[in-house]
């Protein structure tokens, strides 16, 4: 093997390169994103600041016992709605509903004293964060895009009508 040079195999007589190329495919000219963080142990990045979150060791293990009687109470509250609800069937429809809503709230609230449930809070604030960053069409927009539309599914509606009828026209001269 003579010629070769470090990096390079000769394949059938082409030059390839095995190196790496880094982020860059530079034949193609495409270019990798970088992967996604992963979780690390028991914390999570938020991908705004970059800054870890540790949660500590201690509080998940005290928690994790108390969260299991927390559920517990959860399914309680949850099932004393379904069976209350049956039960009193005869009565009128706003105090059954009043009653759902009030059971409903204490077991929410017994929900989000848990770990999973100041996770689910922190979510839910994190998406409204999200929600305020986004860049809404301003009415105009929305009205141009919206026409813009329209006006291309009437034409690829006429092209395929004419397609259609031009096939037809074809296949009943061929048929006869």
């Amino acid at each position: 093997m003579t010629g070769l040079r470090a990096g390079h195999v000769c394949v059938t007589g082409q030059w390839l390169n095995w190196q790496s190329s880094g982020l860059q495919n530079r034949r193609l000219g495409v270019r990798f994103p970088p992967g996604l963080p992963s979780l690390l142990g028991s914390g999570f990045i938020n991908l705004d600041t970059g800054v870890f979150r540790k949660m500590s060791a201690n509080a998940s293990t005290e928690s994790s016992s108390l969260d299991i009687l927390k559920w517990g109470v959860v399914f309680v509250l949850v099932g004393a709605g379904v069976a209350g609800n049956a039960y009193f069937a005869d009565e009128s429809l706003l105090y059954r509903i009043l009653a759902l809503l009030v059971l409903a709230a204490a077991a929410g609230f017994v929900a989000l004293q848990t770990a999973k449930g100041r996770n689910f809070w922190q979510l839910l604030k994190d998406a409204r964060t999200e929600i305020r960053k986004v860049i809404w069409p301003t009415k105009a927009e929305t009205r141009q895009t919206t026409l813009i539309v329209m006006a291309v599914v009437v034409m690829v509606g006429l092209l395929l009508w004419a397609l259609d009828s031009v096939l037809s026209l074809l296949v009943s001269g061929i048929i006869g």
